[in-house]
């Protein structure tokens, strides 16, 4: 849980241990930040230790670190969806939104009357609009691959499912690009990469085909006067969550990446 790991960590790295922390104590690197978000840092010390845990953006990072700071669902599927036209600087950097859906495990176990059947079922929503905590950290991941500073307009949704998030990104190119181009470019930046499958042609990601497995599918498509979406679909349980930490915890103990996250999505 958040504020947890922030006590605890130090101890377990005094000990010689490595630590992927699931958490939100360590993804954001700016203390203030952080503190304007969630709370207090009682161990800020540690923050610009710690490694963003995407392992397709900062593998060599993870490595060689004590500390992985596993990234949020929601930054997962966003990031990795709109990273290859913001690092190779194809898109312009102003008005970039995500619009994002996800399953109500999304918002965890608890016993919470706006998450049982009754209340989700048979209806959509937005939620922590202009105020959920995860826009900082897509905008920082987002700034780091520009190399600038980026800002981001995020708006989540529950839907009335169990598992997956939907994320679609709006952006606009420097220079208008055809959908096969904006494909071959994502087949590039995402080569060798074991858990991004770029899609095909013109098809687009659907969550059911993620659903308990640790792939993210993603698919740029062309709009006119040089507009772009980009699809991003996860398994929010574990490739935005528990899959992801034993990809980092694989990456960190120098065991092969793949290494129990080989399952094919559960769809029927």
């Amino acid at each position: 849980p958040h504020k947890e790991a922030m006590q605890t960590v130090a101890a377990f790295l005094e000990r010689g241990k490595k630590v992927v922390d699931l958490s939100a104590d360590f993804r954001l690197r700016d203390q203030a930040v952080y503190e304007k978000w969630y709370q207090t840092h009682s161990n800020p010390e540690l923050i610009p230790e710690a490694a963003y845990g995407l392992p397709e953006l900062y593998r060599e990072q993870i490595k060689s670190a004590r500390l992985v700071a596993n990234p949020g669902c929601y930054p997962t599927a966003t990031v990795l969806a709109a990273a290859p036209l913001i690092k190779t600087g194809k898109a312009e950097l102003t008005h970039i939104i995500a619009d994002a859906k996800s399953g109500a495990s999304g918002a965890g176990r608890k016993g919470d009357l706006a998450l049982s059947f009754a209340e989700v079922n048979e209806g959509v929503k937005a939620y922590g609009v202009f105020s959920h905590r995860h826009t900082p950290e897509i905008a920082q991941e987002l700034s780091a691959l520009a190399g600038t500073p980026v800002s981001v307009t995020f708006t989540p949704h529950l839907i009335p499912m169990q598992r997956g998030i939907l994320s679609t990104v709006y952006l606009q190119l420097k220079n208008p690009m055809s959908t096969e181009e904006l494909r071959a470019l994502y087949n590039d930046f995402y080569k060798g990469e074991p858990f991004v499958r770029v899609l095909p042609g013109t098809d687009v990601p659907r969550t059911q085909d993620v659903a308990g497995s640790n792939y993210c599918d993603v698919a740029p498509v062309a709009g006119p006067d040089g507009r772009v979406i980009c699809l991003g679909a996860i398994d929010n349980l574990i490739k935005g969550a528990s899959g992801a930490a034993v990809q980092n915890m694989n990456l960190v103990l120098g065991l092969p990446e793949t290494t129990g996250l080989k399952g094919v999505a559960v769809v029927p």
